[in-house]
């Protein structure tokens, strides 16, 4: 009897995770957007937010870390040099943590006077050079993004016009990827179903999370990152939510990141992200939420965290149930979706040809890497340093 109760409560919150949550946010979602588009008609009121005019825009600091980004870094600082943002208004921070390549050197030969660096002797680790970066910042609002990430024109106008509502103290941005053929069938899926999620609870005022390469908040909402804060994307908005602030989520401030090569490069990163996520755990769990945020934070979040577990408890209970027919068919879907991820693995490198091999595949691997992150966390091991997934 327990076997049978641990098999429905494993299958029923992994089916929670990936199926009904995404349904029940949809519902919510629609139900949210039609009431607006009501009172909208009803009002005329512009929901969307106005652009700033030039001479309205705020002074920003925008801030880069990098190590060992001599391949992205030249590309980057022309992409910041052409961005559409009054330079009097602009000042660019590269910190480059204790990089080995030509990283320091493509730095020390930038001649503009909008752009500063700071070159630290040794690795410490992201949030360190995050903060590092900070203290030198002159500016009210600063503006966070990686060395490989190329933001689009008006990204930074788009960031900075939510800014103009004192409530709002973070603005989280859309990330693109360009990748090759195994990303197009393995992350470059997940992150399409994940940015729907993010949307629609955007829209809910459900945004927990930004992503690292492009995102805004006020200085006054950041808060020095410990060493060990590795999901510092995911810590600082949260943070500024315990102070008062709002998070919101603008898919029009567009930035573009060039994904890992192959699906062990995101295991790499899945890894250090689950470590990361486990360690802040207990301060995120304890930042006061509203009732839609807490539901994104359980189902989105701490439900991703655990997945691996409850595939654990799925499969091993399933053993325990093979007297009845449902559950041997259950134990053979099970089989066949991990034989289906070893061949995806085995042949990854024609996998699209095996339809759905590789996504298969992926889900495994980002499951297995939470796991390993899990088993990381608990044996204390330290993770400050940081390395690009690619």
């Amino acid at each position: 009897m327990l076997a049978q109760y641990v098999f429905l409560a494993c299958l029923f919150l992994v089916g929670y995770t990936y199926l009904l949550y995404p349904c029940v946010l949809f519902v919510v979602y629609a139900v949210a957007q039609a009431r607006a588009d009501l009172g909208y008609l009803t009002t005329r009121r512009e929901r969307r937010r106005r652009a700033i005019r030039d001479v309205d825009l705020p002074r920003v600091t925008l801030i880069v870390p990098a190590y060992n980004e001599e391949v992205h870094l030249k590309d980057k600082i022309a992409n910041v040099q052409e961005l559409d943002y009054p330079r009097d208004r602009l000042q660019v921070v590269f910190v480059s943590d204790g990089s080995t390549d030509r990283t320091n050197e493509i730095l020390d030969a930038v001649d503009d006077p909008v752009i500063e660096t700071l070159l630290l002797s040794e690795r410490s680790g992201k949030a360190t050079a995050l903060n590092r970066a900070v203290e030198v910042a002159r500016h009210g609002i600063l503006i966070f993004s990686d060395a490989s990430t190329l933001f689009m024109p008006d990204a930074v106008k788009q960031l900075v016009r939510h800014f103009a509502d004192p409530r709002i103290g973070v603005v989280c941005g859309a990330l693109k990827f360009r990748g090759g053929d195994e990303f197009k069938q393995t992350e470059g899926v997940y992150w399409r179903y994940e940015t729907s999620l993010r949307l629609m609870e955007a829209r809910l005022g459900a945004t927990l999370t930004a992503s690292g390469a492009i995102y805004a908040l006020r200085l006054e909402c950041y808060r020095p990152l410990a060493a060990d804060d590795v999901i510092d994307d995911f810590v600082v908005p949260m943070r500024a939510r315990k102070l008062g602030f709002r998070v919101v989520f603008d898919p029009e401030a567009e930035g573009v990141e060039f994904a890992g090569a192959s699906v062990k490069d995101e295991f790499t990163r899945r890894v250090r992200i689950a470590v990361g996520s486990f360690r802040a755990l207990r301060e995120l769990s304890q930042v006061p939420l509203t009732p839609i945020a807490c539901l994104s934070f359980f189902s989105h979040k701490f439900l991703r965290w655990v997945l691996p577990f409850l595939l654990i408890g799925l499969l091993v209970s399933n053993f325990f149930l093979l007297d009845e027919a449902i559950y041997r068919a259950a134990l053979a879907a099970q089989g066949a979706f991990y034989l289906w991820a070893g061949v995806g693995f085995l042949f990854r490198e024609r996998g699209r040809r095996l339809p759905l091999a590789l996504l298969c595949y992926f889900l495994v691997a980002i499951n297995v890497a939470f796991l390993v992150g899990f088993l990381r966390f608990l044996s204390g091991r330290k993770e400050t340093a940081w390395q690009r997934a690619s």
